[in-house]
């Protein structure tokens, strides 16, 4: 199948325009290749998975597995309104960027203390890769804001983008189709009912399941 580019531009247009989280994530479980700028590769993906609850209290918005020679590496995605006010007059990170950075921080926190849950949901896990994904990359350019993120970066291990890079991943997909192949064999989010199959029936997590757990 190929993406209707049409609809997904208008459909992002339409979730940044309103400032809606829910609509961008609508458009971001319908169109897997909007995050082709954060996959690590764009062949030979996996497919991603949308809601995945962590006990009662947790859940990331999309995950998937990258399945390196080295180990398997999740993919753990927060994804926050579009406009999201990053920093407060005083240059310091707003309420609503502290809550964003402290909900993917309280994921590493549960799995650190119940280690058995990383093999319950995701099968073996090398390790993680949480990633953020908020604000307008104009706000991010501001020189508080660029100070702020490049100290994050040196010091965090969460990963933060700007919600310009499904823009980004709409264009590279204008121009380059047919780069996108791995992407139209898994164009929707799956359920996360779906992750414990997947992972199940993969021959790479068996080995890794048996190294790791």
């Amino acid at each position: 199948m190929s993406f209707d580019v049409k609809t997904v531009q208008a459909g992002l247009d339409d979730a940044f325009q309103s400032n809606s989280e829910v609509k961008l994530l609508e458009v971001l479980k319908n169109n897997s290749f909007l995050f082709s700028k954060i996959y690590s590769r764009n062949f030979g993906i996996q497919p991603n998975f949308a809601e995945v609850p962590f006990g009662t209290d947790f859940r990331c918005d999309f995950c998937w597995l990258n399945d390196n020679s080295d180990g398997p590496e999740w993919v753990l995605v927060e994804v926050e309104k579009p406009n999201m006010r990053l920093f407060n007059k005083s240059g310091d990170p707003s309420a609503d960027l502290n809550h964003a950075l402290e909900q993917v921080k309280s994921w590493e926190r549960y799995f650190e203390r119940y280690p058995a849950e990383k093999s319950r949901i995701f099968g073996a896990v090398s390790r993680f890769r949480f990633v953020l994904i908020a604000g307008r990359r104009d706000g991010w350019q501001e020189s508080d804001a660029a100070f702020w993120r490049a100290h994050h970066n040196n010091t965090s291990n969460i990963e933060i983008h700007s919600t310009d890079v499904f823009y980004d991943s709409l264009d590279n997909y204008i121009k380059f189709e047919d780069h996108f192949w791995s992407f139209k064999e898994h164009p929707k989010s799956l359920p996360s009912e779906d992750l414990t199959k997947m992972w199940s029936d993969y021959d790479y997590m068996g080995t890794w399941r048996n190294l790791l757990t």
